[in-house]
């Protein structure tokens, strides 16, 4: 259980960093590597739940730091990358990875991708193993050490 609130509280922080940096993370850039992120994290396992896609859809509109950002403007970029990871898997998370790795030119843009990435992970009270291992490998996209974020 001290695992379990040790993540949950991680998690918090994260949303507060977020939240603070909210201002400068305005970019389409960051706007469309967020959504791309949402979208692996919410396929992780390799499938696209019909309930997984809901619930993500929800998390995003609610989401303090992506309000910045017309919400069907969010869902829609959100939904096409979910489509291609559907038609695809292997071919669409590449394709994704691309998409997340365009907010590496601004470091602190690039760290609140993987933060987003986080908290919609866990917001179901599960960081699953499959969740991890995209959020990694999206760490490796942005030129970030995945050990920054206990991955």
């Amino acid at each position: 259980m001290a695992l379990w609130d040790r993540f949950k509280e991680s998690a918090s922080q994260m949303q507060t960093q977020l939240v603070a940096k909210r201002n400068d993370l305005k970019s389409g850039a960051f706007r469309d590597a967020s959504m791309a992120m949402c979208a692996l994290v919410a396929a992780a396992d390799g499938t696209v739940d019909p309930s997984e896609r809901q619930r993500v859809a929800q998390l995003i509109a609610a989401n303090e730091v992506l309000q910045n950002f017309p919400a069907d403007d969010l869902r829609r970029r959100f939904e096409e990358n979910l489509d291609k990871l559907a038609a695809d898997f292997d071919f669409g998370r590449v394709g994704i990875l691309q998409e997340i790795a365009k907010a590496k030119k601004k470091p602190a843009e690039a760290r609140a991708v993987i933060q987003i990435g986080i908290v919609i992970g866990g917001a179901d009270g599960d960081f699953d193993k499959d969740e991890r291992a995209v959020v990694r490998e999206a760490c490796y996209a942005l030129d970030l050490p995945p050990h920054e974020f206990d991955l």
